[in-house]
């Protein structure tokens, strides 16, 4: 575990419920993840991976439960700023007609005031870039980029804002190894920075030395919270079924916080 995880929370749920339709989905969820901790989401296709992740930032609402962000309830939370979301990578979101730089500026809206871009701005939209080895393609369409690189994209739109918490669903889903192992490196680099990180992730792969805890769902339920699956063993933790990366719990909007 990271030397910079402290026991303040920055995400608690407690007794999450949530329903898609009639359909329950979560029941009953308990997660927090602390200062600085690296917490991986993990469970089965349609175990309530991604309904969880999406409850936190408010785009599912609960039927039961609480949750807080920093310390404050969630439906009294403003400061979206201190929270960087990535969501799954959708095909239809590539089609997107916009530079990599702009897309990556969006990230910003958040910290900007009045509308008007900073210096503060310029730079922390030119690291994002470089963080995730793209600042040579700042003026390139997104949608001339590959699938691994779109999901760089919307990794720095995500770290644009300097967030305090990162939230990313599915991060190495259908994206190259060459991807990958870049995406494993900002983040690395983000946790050393202190960065708290929620992961959803369908397996560990590169990411693995990074992970301080696992949390798997399994039918909305929490069935594991503690050391991730590898240190002990596959098999003791019911529900972990291995899923394509391309399956998603739901259908998910990639809409911007605001």
């Amino acid at each position: 575990m990271s030397s910079l995880v402290s026991d303040e929370p920055v995400i608690s749920v407690r007794g999450a419920t949530a329903a898609l339709g009639s359909r329950p989905v979560l029941r009953g969820v308990d997660l927090t993840v602390c200062r600085g901790e690296v917490v991986a989401l993990l469970g089965a296709n349609g175990s309530g991976k991604s309904t969880a992740v999406r409850s936190v930032i408010g785009q599912v609402p609960l039927t039961g439960g609480t949750i807080e962000l920093f310390g404050t309830p969630q439906k009294r939370f403003r400061d979206w700023a201190r929270v960087g979301y990535v969501p799954q990578r959708t095909t239809a979101a590539s089609g997107v007609p916009a530079t990599v730089r702009e897309v990556v500026a969006s990230g910003r809206l958040s910290r900007r005031r009045f509308g008007l871009t900073t210096k503060a701005d310029r730079a922390a939209i030119a690291r994002a870039m470089e963080l995730v080895g793209l600042d040579d393609r700042a003026g390139d369409s997104v949608g001339a980029l590959s699938g691994g690189q779109h999901q760089r994209v919307l990794i720095a739109r995500a770290l644009a804002s300097e967030p305090e918490l990162l939230i990313m669903d599915e991060p190495m889903a259908g994206v190259d190894l060459a991807s990958q192992e870049i995406l494993a490196g900002t983040l690395r680099e983000q946790v050393a920075g202190g960065t708290s990180v929620l992961l959803v992730l369908h397996e560990l792969g590169p990411l693995e030395p990074l992970i301080d805890r696992a949390v798997v769902l399994r039918d909305g339920c929490v069935v594991h919270d503690g050391p991730p699956p590898r240190a002990v063993g596959q098999h003791a933790l019911p529900g972990h079924d291995h899923v394509h990366p391309h399956a998603a719990d739901e259908p998910l909007r990639t809409g911007l916080l605001t």
